[in-house]
């Protein structure tokens, strides 16, 4: 298990779920639902402070069994609720693992997105000893591309039927992030 942590570049500070951020959540992702229902499969008008609280339980226990690390993104400065970022499908054998980031609408074009995944990447490969981190995009997510490919992430190519969104079965970009691309060696 790694102890919960809080990464930071003085802009942005990505911290574990605490109990109490199920209302600032609540908001983010209501007023990010335009956004977010077509891509997230969790996102949807039925989310509630009851469907917030059930995740941040989840999460925290999640970290504690080191099987995922999700982080709320917020702004250094004023503590706002920014979004989400979180290492998940950590593989035990391979040493690899899937990054996913949000950031709530009205903080869209402020490098949020780039920022926290670079931090969360940083931490998959410098603390929990993973040698690959994936980013898997649907096609047509336009805005989560534009984040991988502006981090430098590695374009991979295209899965054909790589992920599920509700019920529709959709193909997707592969990129990916290695310690390299961090100055740093692979380590297990």
């Amino acid at each position: 298990m790694y102890p919960f942590v809080k990464l930071t570049d003085d802009n942005i500070t990505l911290r574990p779920y605490e109990f109490g951020d199920e209302n600032a959540l609540l908001k983010a992702v209501k007023e990010s639902l335009p956004e977010l229902k077509p891509w997230m499969s969790w996102a949807n008008e039925s989310y509630s402070s009851e469907t917030a609280l059930n995740f941040i339980t989840l999460a925290r226990a999640y970290w504690a069994s080191s099987t995922m690390y999700a982080f709320a993104i917020t702004d250094t400065q004023t503590g706002e609720f920014l979004g989400s970022c979180s290492l998940s499908h950590i593989h035990p054998l391979y040493h690899f693992c899937n990054l996913g980031y949000w950031v709530r609408t009205s903080r869209h074009g402020q490098k949020i997105a780039g920022r926290a995944a670079k931090l969360t990447a940083r931490f998959a490969f410098e603390r929990v000893n993973l040698i690959r981190v994936e980013i898997v995009i649907a096609v047509g997510n336009e805005a989560s591309r534009v984040v991988a490919k502006k981090i430098g992430a590695h374009d991979e190519g295209l899965l054909l039927n790589r992920m599920v969104i509700g019920t529709r079965v959709c193909d997707a970009h592969m990129f990916s992030l290695l310690p390299s691309d961090f100055g740093l060696a692979a380590q297990l």
